[in-house]
This record gives structure tokens, sequence and C-alpha cells, in this order.
């Protein structure tokens, strides 16, 4: 196993956070006053395009023990009922962390990438499902949790996953555990979620 130096991901986390500050994107719901707040001017930039081909680290249980692994995602569509009432719930694509964490629900997307088979062409995983987060500290902001459903496919086979997380540092970082009861000898797959937005 990787053994995580706590030091060194919390200045992963510092960085990766100057970063997206300093391409314009604000950790705040809300950059008005409480009482007249403003939509935020969120777009994609040449930034937010390359943290989104960084992928998550996963392991997947196989017959050989852990297998590594790795997990992207995309978000097409979000709906947030933890914001602001007077700002729009919907988000394509980018949803800011706070929108995401303080309570959403998402359609995604994921290719995985599974070292199971011995050709790099057959070690591709896609799935699309829905997921549900749910605050549970500080608004989601340092704690949030999230249960997902998803329809997989793996080389034909097909099958339905069952997801749960927990994140922190406004979602930026959290473990999800992933059962495919259908997934023979690999229902289990451990991801260290990194998302920017």
């Amino acid at each position: 196993m990787i053994k995580i130096n706590y030091i060194i991901l919390r200045r992963i986390v510092l960085l990766l956070s100057s970063i997206l500050l300093f391409n314009g994107f604000v950790f705040s719901q809300e950059k008005g006053s409480d009482n007249n707040p403003t939509e935020p001017d969120i777009h994609p930039t040449l930034t937010w395009t390359a943290l989104q081909l960084i992928p998550s680290p996963q392991w997947v249980t196989s017959d050989d023990g852990l297998q590594f692994g790795m997990r992207w995602q995309v978000t097409p569509l979000l709906y947030s009922f933890g914001i602001n009432k007077k700002l729009s719930p919907w988000r394509y694509l980018i949803a800011e962390p706070l929108v995401r964490q303080s309570g959403s629900i998402e359609l995604f997307l994921s290719p995985d990438y599974l070292k199971l088979e011995d050709k790099f062409k057959d070690r591709w995983l896609f799935r699309g499902g829905a997921r549900i987060y749910i605050p549970l500290w500080q608004r989601g902001e340092y704690l949030s949790a999230s249960l997902a459903a998803s329809y997989y496919n793996f080389n034909g086979m097909n099958g339905i996953s069952y997801e749960g997380g927990i994140y922190l540092f406004a979602g930026i970082l959290g473990i999800q555990t992933t059962y495919s009861p259908s997934f023979t000898n690999s229902e289990w797959i451990f991801t260290i979620r990194l998302r920017y937005f």
C-alpha cells in the first residue's frame, strides 16, 4: 500500500487551491451580499481543463490482490439545493466546490482505467450515474458525504454499482468506495478522489 505523507498532501492541497484562486475561481457561493447575491462568472479555462485530466488513483480487488487503477469524472449537469435561493441552482460541466458540497444532486460520467486485463484497450470501464452530496460540517466546506448509483460497462460486462464517499477541503480531497455485485472477483473499488471543479 502507498503511504501518504500528510505534509506533502497538505502542500498539494494548498498549491491547488492557490492555482484555482489565481485563475479567478472563488471558493464562495456568492459574490454579493446575502441580500443581493450575484451569479458567479464561472467558465472553462486552460488551467481548469488541465486539472480535469489529472486522474484520481484507485485500487480494485482481484484474485491477485489489489490492482491499481485511475478514475476521471465529468459532470454534465448538477442541481444544488444548498446555495442561496436567489442564485440559479443549475450548473453545467463546472460547479463551484461549495455549490456541490453544500448539498446537490449530479449526473456524472466516469471512465476508469483498471489493470485487470492484459491489453491496454481492455482495461477501460465506463460508468454513468447519479450522486447526491450531503453537507456534514460547515455547509460541506470542511466535511461532506455522498451516495451514488451508476451503471457500468467493462468489456461487454454490464452491471449496477453503489458508492459512498466522504470529502474534505470543500470536496477537493475525498475517499470513495464502490461496490459492484456483478463484477465477479472485483466487486470493490477504493478511490482517493481528487476533484477541482
